[in-house]
């Protein structure tokens, strides 16, 4: 596998080119939907056009591997903005793993930019708070996620709009719909409302594959729900 990446992805926004900044520019945008909200810049490379382009580089590792990020934003008209989004970078020397970053990595932020947008759509501007938690060790053997999908009742892949229902002891019944699903990364969805969008919350395998690691829980949560 080669070990140099890049990831291209372009996605419509509802919201105007200064929201969608906003949203990718600053730690208070990016806790509503990016996957490490809180890294810290200090060490970072960042080229930066108000509204306009953003570029975040990380430093060389020893082995030669860095990253880069660069967000295109480009207005199309009063309601809708263009975002094209490049992850781009180079492995390290010493990279023999298999599979194709390129390929796995673009799986997750087709996600995240699908959370980007239902932010945007729904909750645009507002404050968020980001929440990582992971399940028990029990929780990273091959059978988690049969166990999980039994849970809510389903059988085999969620496909988008399914509506699920899980009923944990002690605890109110708990309703939601699949607003996100790719056929090779299993998603569990946000939890639903009849009337109004409430937080993100997903809920997904370390290293996207069950049994490869404990299943963890990543909520974005908007202020005000």
């Amino acid at each position: 596998m080669s070990k140099n990446f890049e990831i291209r992805k372009a996605v419509v926004l509802e919201a105007t080119p200064e929201q969608v900044w906003r949203a990718i520019a600053t730690p208070e945008g990016q806790a509503a939907w990016s996957p490490d909200p809180y890294q810290a810049m200090d060490e970072m490379g960042v080229e930066a056009t108000e509204n306009e382009r953003l570029i975040v580089r990380t430093p060389e590792a020893e082995n030669g591997a860095f990253h880069a990020f660069e967000y295109l934003v480009a207005a199309d008209d009063d309601s809708t903005t263009s975002l094209t989004f490049v992850h781009s970078g180079y492995l390290g020397d010493d990279w023999e793993a298999e599979f194709d970053f390129g390929e796995m990595t673009g799986y997750g932020w087709d996600m995240y930019l699908h959370t980007l947008a239902e932010y945007l759509k729904h909750f645009a501007g507002r404050p968020a708070n980001f929440v990582t938690t992971q399940g028990p060790p029990s929780s990273a053997t091959p059978n988690s996620w049969a166990t999980l999908e039994k849970a809510l009742g389903v059988e085999g892949p969620f496909e988008q709009g399914q509506q699920l229902r899980l009923t944990p002891q002690g605890l109110p019944a708990l309703e939601g719909v699949v607003d996100f699903a790719y056929p090779r990364v299993r998603q569990l969805p946000r939890t639903a409302h009849r009337r109004r969008p409430v937080p993100l919350p997903r809920q997904l395998g370390d290293g996207h594959a069950p049994g490869r690691g404990p299943l963890h829980l990543r909520r974005h949560r908007p202020s005000g729900h």
